[in-house]
């Protein structure tokens, strides 16, 4: 079975199932996948292409991470060549890759400034340059909006928007209604993002586990994080409520700071 290159249009290519996210990761023992809509932000993070097992974590230049055991798999999804695509800078980029192929006319996002910068109007000839800390309106071209232009307007957001910019338009939601689309999110410098992947639930206890993802400083490759060994979940890591943290590899959150789109 083969995947539909079209829910991903980064890629060049086409993916079989075996490397999608929902097929690598199978849920803790006695657990199920939470229902999700089809075509919905969620269902579409649950089928992202992942690179062959084992595949190490690179950074912008191509440079590995320094940190290679605290990841379980790495996305197909290109980084880029600059210093950009960091921690939020990659929420952004999938939330909005995810729209690209829906409704591209959704896209939007706030610089640190306040400022909404919409993908239609960009594309449409309305840019933005940032000159003292002011953010201008300037003409540009007006342009097709490709993917190729997409990919143009989210590295001028990835300048000038972070975890601080996302704190304040996403909505806070509690630990224990966590679904698959929200983001782990404390906004500051500096400040941490972390992606919910996938959230399953075991049906009698009602207990939930979920797959988390990140980029981090320097910008790197989008990785799925490892829980810690002793837990014996592998990349899964079970949500309670009662706790006040909620502990990744390298940021520590708190339970309080889960936001949803």
């Amino acid at each position: 079975m083969v995947a539909p290159p079209r829910l991903y249009l980064w890629l060049p290519h086409s993916y079989s199932s075996t490397q999608m996210l929902a097929k690598r990761f199978v849920p803790p023992p006695g657990c199920q996948r939470v229902q999700l809509e089809a075509g919905s932000f969620g269902d579409w993070l649950r089928h992202l292409p992942l690179l062959p097992t084992g595949t190490p974590v690179r950074l912008h230049n191509g440079q590995l991470k320094d940190l290679q055991n605290i990841h379980a798999a790495v996305l197909d999804l290109d980084v880029g060549t600059r210093d950009l695509q960091q921690c939020a800078d990659a929420v952004i980029r999938l939330r909005a890759e995810y729209q690209f192929t829906h409704n591209l006319n959704q896209i939007h996002f706030h610089l640190t400034s306040g400022h909404d910068i919409w993908f239609s109007d960009w594309s449409n000839g309305k840019g933005f340059l940032v000159r003292n800390e002011e953010v201008v309106s300037v003409k540009k071209a007006v342009e097709q909006p490709t993917h190729a232009v997409f990919r143009r307007y989210l590295d001028q957001i990835f300048d000038y928007a972070g975890t601080l910019s996302l704190s304040r338009e996403l909505q806070a939601v509690p630990l224990a209604d966590v679904q698959p689309g929200d983001v782990l999110l404390r906004g500051g410098s500096p400040g941490h993002a972390v992606l919910v992947l996938d959230v399953a639930e075991h049906p009698s206890t009602k207990q939930k586990f979920m797959l988390l993802a990140q980029s981090y400083m320097p910008a790197q490759q989008v990785h799925v994080l490892l829980n810690h060994p002793r837990t014996g979940l592998g990349a899964w890591y079970a949500v309670d409520p009662a706790s006040l943290e909620v502990r990744t590899p390298e940021w520590i959150f708190a339970a309080t700071e889960l936001r949803r789109f």
